[in-house]
């Protein structure tokens, strides 16, 4: 049994199994155990030769160790269970290696998963295990239970006593994940905490202070900056700098930081997190210099004339870092506009910047797309994952032009208090690993940035997922016309479809299609966040449509109906590719998990929002127009739009390689100078 077939709701008490001490449940030992189908593949990371090979061998020889004493656990009582995880707390923290303990740790692990909750590890899972505590990232399919496989390396670094965190998306999956595998933990005798946006300092600090710890990885980055700055407040900083001193002289009084220290992080989706996220620092921000009311009245003086400005005529745009620069008739523009008595001390040049802040804004920013306006506050849409990036905002002024474009109160934009790079946070762990269905792909950057091999673990069953061939039409109306038509026949034949697109917009642009068809449906996406996980649940349903941006329910499983399977499983329609192929997969790892059948089709269109990134402009208006002008279909243009998102993914490496390089070298020197690299840091 894999953790997908248990009720995501974890149960408010202990199941009666933990209560009383009766038999456990007997689900006999798989005669196979301790083999898996398939060795797992090391796609990137050591370059020792030979060394990955001997990582593999010493994983399965852990494997076969584990399986050889699952018969000696399976007689403990409880208080046995936990006399010998006490045992092994013991043991590690005289000392004696991790690695060690780790078959004996994986085998009490697994039994108490079945004692708690009746959901026994699979060999594939204690391979994954294995490959965490190796520092490694492990790609496991959708389905093929991350959660579950979390609790191996967890358990095993947090007997050595200085915590272990795992840090993922958002609140709502990491207090799911620590309420779900709370009875586990707790039979073995660990403590776990959770750490959320709205969690008080004291709640912070109990929770840092358990054995495990889940939370996202920006409250730990941001409670990371508070605690600096609490202890310079206080005139005296970690042992880093000039040594932490006594302890005595700081305990009696006043606050203290929250944190203990950085020993493992265990990154959930860590594709999302180290990759599509790294280029966004956290910033804890301090009061600018200019006045407030100076401030807001310039936004909303440019964003009201931002529309009068012409491209080519009164600016430049530059297609790669879509930079706006003002020509001189802009300028002259600009000089010429009226403006009102508060603005007469704010120089031309900032005025130039604003205006030029303003036309960007106007331009790429969209509302739906971008982001979206929620209790009159902007929040972003992640265009990674789709979901809302709450408290996050745009640097550089770009939040509150939007603000001022929405016409709602424009929050001043700040200075920098304390900085950090998501690269620089996970980079201070002594000890870090990740789990993702979708990492093959990144592999060298994770592997050149974090040092971490990443390591393809077979699934528990042979995947049957059957990919269709691509269809290439001119317009967006076109493909649309064609997703719905295929949509309706599938409908008759009773399967359940998954349709993902890019943006908000256009998953309510297809969503009045469908309506117009008289095809019943749901939406998943930003806007319906509140019921992710009851739209997910309902989604693998006979005859049942939904219709998701690229959050997908990531995070939860579409779980089949017994008699879906029979008539082909779950159909997913992408509907365009977006900036990282890692995306697509995630949305076509929806259907065919865990063995079952299913099949997926990338429809795309040549006025697709990637040819105009990844080709040019020039390119992508030849494109639209010859989809516009011709006949189609244009099927065979699927490897020119596959280049074209090829280069965009080129193009973000480069970039993050390069916030790399200056944060390297920012940070390098102002050690040298014997500053603080996260806390003083010009904006």
């Amino acid at each position: 049994m894999s953790e997908t077939e248990v009720p995501q709701e974890s149960p408010p008490n202990l199941p009666a199994a933990m209560q009383a001490d009766p038999s456990p449940p007997e689900v006999p030992i798989p005669p196979d155990s301790g083999k898996i189908p398939s060795i797992p593949k090391i796609t990137a990371g050591w370059r020792i030769p030979g060394a990955a090979k001997l990582r593999v061998r010493r994983w399965l020889s852990a494997l076969h160790e584990v399986a050889e004493l699952e018969s000696r656990t399976r007689e403990f009582t409880l208080d046995q269970i936990k006399k010998e995880s006490l045992s092994l707390r013991y043991r590690a923290m005289s000392g004696e290696p991790l690695g060690s303990l780790l078959p004996e740790a994986f085998a009490l692990v697994r039994e108490a998963g079945r004692r708690a909750l009746n959901m026994r590890h699979f060999d594939v899972q204690i391979i994954g295990g294995a490959a965490l505590y190796d520092g490694c990232i492990a790609e496991m399919q959708t389905g093929e239970g991350k959660t579950l496989t979390a609790t191996l390396p967890l358990y095993l670094h947090a007997l050595a006593g200085l915590g272990a965190h795992l840090a993922t998306v958002n609140d709502y999956l990491a207090e799911r994940d620590a309420d779900w595998m709370r009875p586990i933990y707790k039979l073995l005798g660990v403590s776990v905490g959770v750490v959320l946006t709205d969690s008080t300092p004291d709640e912070r600090r109990k929770a840092y202070a358990s054995d495990i710890t889940y939370g996202t990885a920006k409250e730990f980055g941001f409670d990371f900056l508070r605690d600096r700055l609490l202890l310079r407040a206080q005139g005296r900083m970690q042992s880093d700098f000039l040594g932490e001193g006594s302890a005595e002289r700081w305990s009696s009084k006043g606050d203290e930081p929250v944190q203990r220290t950085m020993h493992f992080a265990l990154v959930d989706e860590a594709d999302s997190i180290l990759i599509d996220e790294a280029r966004t620092p956290l910033i804890i921000g301090s009061l600018g210099d200019e006045t407030r009311d100076t401030v807001i009245a310039t936004f909303r003086w440019a964003a009201a004339h931002a529309a009068e400005f012409e491209n080519h005529e009164h600016f430049t745009l530059e297609e790669d870092s879509r930079k706006v620069e003002l020509t001189g008739r802009g300028r002259a523009l600009v000089r010429s506009l009226p403006r009102e008595d508060l603005m007469r001390e704010v120089s031309l040049v900032d005025l130039y910047e604003y205006s030029e802040r303003a036309i960007k804004v106007h331009r790429d920013f969209h509302l739906d797309r971008q982001y979206v306006v929620r209790d009159g506050e902007i929040v972003i849409v992640d265009e990674f994952t789709g979901r809302l990036a709450e408290g996050r905002k745009w640097r550089d002024g770009i939040h509150q032009a939007i603000e001022a474009k929405e016409e709602i109160e424009v929050s001043v934009p700040t200075g920098q208090a304390a900085r950090i790079t998501v690269q620089d946070l996970f980079q201070r762990y002594r000890h870090i690993a990740g789990m993702t269905g979708t990492a093959s792909t990144s592999a060298p950057e994770l592997s050149k940035i974090y040092k971490t091999p990443v390591v393809l673990v077979p699934t528990n069953r042979p995947p049957q997922r059957v990919r269709l061939a691509d269809r290439v039409y001119g317009t967006m109306e076109q493909k649309f016309e064609a997703v719905v038509e295929e949509v309706k026949q599938l409908h008759d034949e009773g399967r359940p479809v998954l349709i993902g697109t890019r943006s908000i917009d256009k998953s309510l642009i297809l969503s009045q299609m469908l309506e117009q068809a008289g095809i019943e449906h749901d939406v998943l996406n930003a806007n319906e966040v509140e019921r992710e996980a009851e739209i997910v649940a309902e989604a693998g349903k006979h005859r049942r449509v939904t219709v998701a941006t690229n959050m997908a329910g990531r995070g939860t499983d579409v779980k089949l109906a017994p008699d879906i399977k029979q008539i082909g499983g779950m159909h997913v329609i992408c509907t365009e590719l977006h900036d990282a192929a890692r995306i697509d997969r995630q949305l076509i790892g929806r259907c065919g998990r865990q063995g079952d059948p299913g099949s997926y089709r990338q429809y795309l269109s040549l006025d697709d929002d990637i040819l105009r990134t990844g080709l040019g402009n020039k390119r992508a208006d030849q494109l639209a127009e010859m989809g516009r002008s011709k006949a189609g279909p244009f099927h065979s243009l699927a490897k020119l739009i596959r280049r074209a998102q090829r280069r965009v993914e080129r193009k973000h490496f480069r970039d993050r390689m390069m916030l790399l390089h200056h944060e390297r070298e920012r940070t390098k020197m102002q050690r040298e100078i014997g500053q603080d690299p996260y806390l003083d840091t010009a904006e």
